[in-house]
């Protein structure tokens, strides 16, 4: 399974070449801004995730078609393993959705090979006034708009207290926990629990490479789209996550690569097999209704004396610029960033809105876990925390590296030391520095 995931990596990356050369084209044409005078015109609307996400976004589109008659909404989805292999060959056969759902480099990936649209051309059907200015910023690339940050988001480690009070350990305390005290933590709730459940759900994962990195005074990427990171501390990392399984903290190998492409209901946490999982602080509800538990959301181990988290988009509404409907599709994204009946819906799915209107919308609304979401996210905003840096093209093939060299490292085929030269030389490969 892993090496099939491993290869949709490659894949992407693959047609993502081919992206470029159509970009060329993209940035050359000019799409069209105006609307038919009458006949609805029908615009593609992808994104991914589970059933309850696509229950909600066809809720949201039905409103927006109801306020735009002439606006019809096609929605595509799907589970996300797939989602990015198939927006790259989408897009390199000239066949992109109008408005397309993104995440983490991805914008900066197909805004830097001209596939999207500078969202300043739309500025009239477009209203982004009222979104954060953080928010706005994670979705720049050289200075231009080019995503539309659906909410905010940040690493957390996601609690089942249930777990913890089966064993007879206490739930950390996050204000002072370090990175040693969550794996003999993690240990001993594994040791103490029925087989099959672990103290933490999962090893390490690239986003927490990241944060690892930040708390040691570095980061993944530099403003000028380097490295900003040393071999010293990704062998430290590789260490560190062999360290997890070995003990018993975390699965072995071979659990871990089973569980690499599974549903939010077949993760550990999910299944209420997992004390501690570190993941997206907007997982915290899909994992609760999963596993019929009352989660909860802690920070990061080693957040002193220097905080390695961040506040990060949780996805964002990108719109093609090959569309033939760019005003429509303006117009829909547009409404669901700044719509009250939207915002009602989706309430905190894609992370705590970025419009401060919404937010106030939406207070009262959300589920307990919904609330815990906020509240977690209010007060990593509170926090100093370093500036993040969007990663350069080519960025998006360095997580793949991160977890296929991670699993060699678990399968004990490379050393720490050696999956540290490894990855310093493919990452630099990838992004071409």
């Amino acid at each position: 399974m892993a090496r099939k995931v491993f290869q949709n990596f490659r894949k992407t990356i693959a047609v993502l070449t081919a992206v470029s050369t159509l970009g060329l084209t993209a940035a050359c044409s000019s799409p069209s801004s105006s609307e038919p005078a009458e006949g609805p015109v029908e615009i593609r609307f992808s994104w991914w995730g589970n059933a309850g996400r696509a229950e909600l976004t066809n809720k949201a589109i039905a409103e927006f078609e109801a306020a735009n008659p002439n606006i019809k909404v096609k929605p595509e989805y799907g589970d996300i393993s797939g989602y990015f292999d198939k927006l790259a060959t989408q897009v390199a056969a000239n066949d992109a959705p109008d408005v397309i759902t993104m995440g983490g480099a991805y914008p900066a990936e197909y805004a830097n090979r001209g596939a999207l649209l500078d969202l300043s051309k739309v500025s009239g059907s477009l209203d982004l006034t009222k979104t954060d200015q953080g928010a706005l910023e994670n979705g720049q690339v050289q200075g231009k708009q080019y995503g539309v940050s659906t909410g905010a988001n940040a690493l957390s480690i996601v609690v089942n207290p249930a777990v913890f009070e089966a064993a007879g350990v206490a739930v950390p305390d996050d204000s002072k926990w370090s990175w040693e005290d969550f794996a003999r933590i993690a240990a001993e709730v594994t040791d103490k629990s029925p087989q099959g459940t672990y103290g933490t759900a999962t090893v390490l994962t690239h986003d927490s490479l990241d944060a690892f990195a930040r708390q040691q005074g570095e980061s993944l990427y530099t403003q000028d789209g380097q490295l900003g990171l040393g071999q010293e501390t990704v062998q430290d990392y590789f260490d560190y996550s062999l360290k997890l399984s070995g003990s018993g903290a975390a699965p072995s190998a071979s659990e871990t690569v089973e569980k690499l492409n599974v549903s939010t209901e077949q993760t550990l946490m999910g299944m209420g097999k997992a004390a501690m999982m570190l993941t997206w602080s907007n997982s915290l509800s899909a994992l609760s209704k999963a596993s019929g538990a009352e989660l909860k959301l802690l920070k990061l181990p080693g957040e002193t004396p220097t905080p390695g988290i961040w506040l990060q988009s949780s996805q964002f509404y990108t719109i093609s610029a090959r569309s033939k409907h760019t005003d429509a599709a303006a117009k829909l994204v547009s409404f669901l960033v700044n719509n009250e009946a939207a915002a009602k819906i989706i309430q905190s799915d894609r992370g705590v809105p970025s419009n401060s209107d919404m937010r106030n919308a939406v207070k009262d609304l959300l589920t307990p876990q919904g609330k815990v979401e906020a509240s977690y996210i209010d007060q990593i905003g509170k926090m100093d925390f370093a500036p993040t840096f969007i990663g350069p093209t080519g960025s998006t093939a360095v997580s793949e590296i991160t977890a296929r060299i991670n699993t060699e490292v678990l399968f004990k085929r490379l050393t720490p030391e050696k999956a540290a030269e490894q990855w310093i030389s493919e990452s630099k490969a990838a992004i071409g520095k």
